[in-house]
């Protein structure tokens, strides 16, 4: 737009206030899935959220768990952070998104299942790996939020010992370790261990690889993660037979 050109008037329609393919996305949306369930959005509205599962998931845009899970709205209460990670309880004054997502959903709503759920090619995951192999660099130790964040992963990377090749299966290692990290940092809260001891609330980890779509579950008797619906899965990735 140049000197000349005047901005557009706070009436004008074509104003540009989200990205175009967000309005598109609505729109359809409008078109298709809420008139087909209007009732069920009412439903929704008045009835209030009542959720059995508190999925904790890493906000990288490549995994939803709404799609993994094929779930409707209202069915899980998602909490997304770098890494899917769950600090351990400490309250004082700062400021706890997490934290505070989890006594809502655990009191508030009286959730009866927590999902850690990482991934594979997680970024912050990555990152502190790579910084760790090379201690020269620190990409994430700069900025005024995320070094301090990342440095949960901590625990877990001691678990494992220093970063080692091949580096990309120590990555996994690692991102399979935070989700041990967070299962037991969620015990550090004293009414989840209650609840849990209690046999009211389960704890579970879980583990999604973007590529092949292979979802991966924590076995608490085999201290492993172990795939799941692996019939299923082989069956989607068959050749179809003409």
């Amino acid at each position: 737009m140049s000197d000349l050109t005047p901005p557009p008037s706070s009436d004008d329609p074509n104003r540009l206030l989200l990205p175009p393919h967000l309005v598109e996305g609505y729109e359809a949306f409008l078109t298709g899935r809420f008139k087909q369930e209007r009732d069920h959005y009412r439903h929704l509205a008045e009835a209030g959220q009542k959720p059995r599962v508190m999925l904790i998931g890493c906000c990288d845009s490549r995994v939803s768990p709404e799609v993994i899970f094929d779930v409707d709205h209202g069915d899980i209460f998602v909490v997304r952070n770098v890494a899917a990670l769950v600090p351990p309880y400490h309250p004082n004054n700062d400021l706890h998104g997490t934290s505070a997502a989890l006594e809502f959903g655990i009191m508030g709503l009286r959730i009866e299942h927590i999902v850690v759920m990482g991934h594979a090619r997680c970024g912050g995951i990555k990152n502190f790996a790579h910084a760790d192999a090379d201690p020269y660099q620190r990409p994430l130790s700069s900025g005024d939020f995320i070094g301090k964040w990342m440095s949960l992963i901590e625990p877990a990377a001691a678990r494992l010992g220093h970063a080692r090749d091949p580096l990309e299966k120590y990555v996994e290692d690692l991102a399979l370790e935070s989700i041990i990290q967070s299962l037991i940092n969620l015990r550090t809260f004293p009414w989840i261990k209650n609840l849990e001891e209690r046999g009211i609330i389960k704890l579970h980890g879980a583990y999604f690889d973007i590529a092949n779509a292979v979802l991966r579950v924590f076995d608490p008797l085999k201290e492993r993660f172990v795939a799941i619906s692996s019939a299923i899965h082989a069956e989607a990735f068959a050749e179809p037979r003409f």
